[in-house]
């Protein structure tokens, strides 16, 4: 089985294939289609893929586009050249299916090619994740419940110095937050898709890996500095993961349903307490993040409020 990329798809001059495929609804709002292309479509595209990576191909003794075809057919792999195919044929095909199917994808697919030979159909794997399915129970009850224990604890007695919340009610609101969410986070019914989880975890591991690079040291040493083996790395990482993107989903579930929005006074007051005219500007054209921000923002502030 060949790993093709998952990156963005590329669309280029529209062409009519004729495909079958099977549908599989998994758990965690997780989606497989597999897809049986003819042989007729592939070869119809091959002449194409092929024309192109020879022009981008490179050999010494060659200026770029100009490497004869004998001399490019030994440079470009058969597993380049199907990369290159399936590039230009599923985007079409994808698109078509999710229209059909009233699919409505939260990332880039994983795909894999699962059959290509010569004169043959061919069969692609293509898994995609959905936005989570969020049932918020009775969030609101325990919400409350968490503030009641909370207060309960910080009741004043004889000695306790109560100065800090009277001076500072930011300090309240922190203490309050982080039992809240852990509340919610247990309440709360949500799976969130592998396919989510995994990609983050690869761009994490990644990260970790030029971070400790860029210190001098093998990822090996930085985990034995850690007390760490690899799988245990990769088990807290996840777990992490699979926390944050549950509170995200959550956190915007709640909004939707109790209709929290970010006005335009909302951000023009963000924008207006930025005095640096360049950060502004950059944060006036990131202007869908910030609105991000502030509507989880005040979903936190609502829960706080209950």
């Amino acid at each position: 089985m060949t790993r093709i990329s998952t990156s963005p798809f590329v669309r280029l001059r529209v062409t009519f294939f004729m495909y079958t495929y099977e549908l599989k609804k998994l758990p965690k709002s997780t989606v497989e289609i597999n897809l049986t292309i003819p042989s007729s479509d592939i070869q119809k595209e091959k002449a194409d893929a092929f024309s192109r990576l020879q022009k981008e191909l490179t050999v010494e003794g060659f200026r770029k586009g100009k490497v004869p075809l004998p001399i490019a057919e030994k440079h470009l792999s058969q597993e380049v050249v199907y990369q290159e195919l399936i590039r230009v044929i599923l985007p079409k095909i994808y698109a078509e299916i999710l229209k059909k199917e009233s699919l409505k994808p939260i990332m880039n697919p994983r795909i894999e090619l699962v059959k290509a030979k010569e004169g043959e159909d061919w069969e692609v794997k293509i898994t995609l994740a959905e936005k989570p399915v969020v049932e918020l129970k009775n969030y609101k009850e325990v919400v409350k419940e968490v503030k009641t224990k909370v207060k309960k604890a910080d009741i004043w007695v004889p000695g306790k110095d109560k100065s800090v919340e009277e001076k500072n009610p930011e300090a309240n609101k922190s203490k309050l937050i982080n039992p809240i969410l852990e509340a919610v986070l247990k309440e709360v019914k949500i799976e969130i898709s592998d396919l989510i989880i995994d990609e983050e975890l690869n761009h994490r591991l990644s990260r970790l890996v030029d971070d400790v690079e860029k210190i001098g040291l093998t990822t090996e040493a930085y985990l034995k500095s850690k007390n760490l083996t690899m799988d245990q790395l990769k088990s807290n990482y996840k777990r992490e993961i699979e926390d944050t993107y549950k509170l995200e989903f959550i956190l915007a579930e709640i909004a939707d349903c109790e209709n929290i929005k970010v006005e335009k006074e909302d951000l023009d007051k963000l924008l207006a307490n930025i005095k640096d005219e360049k950060e502004r500007k950059i944060a006036s054209e990131n202007s869908y993040y910030y609105a991000s921000i502030l509507r989880k923002q005040k979903t936190l502030d609502y829960l706080l409020s209950l």
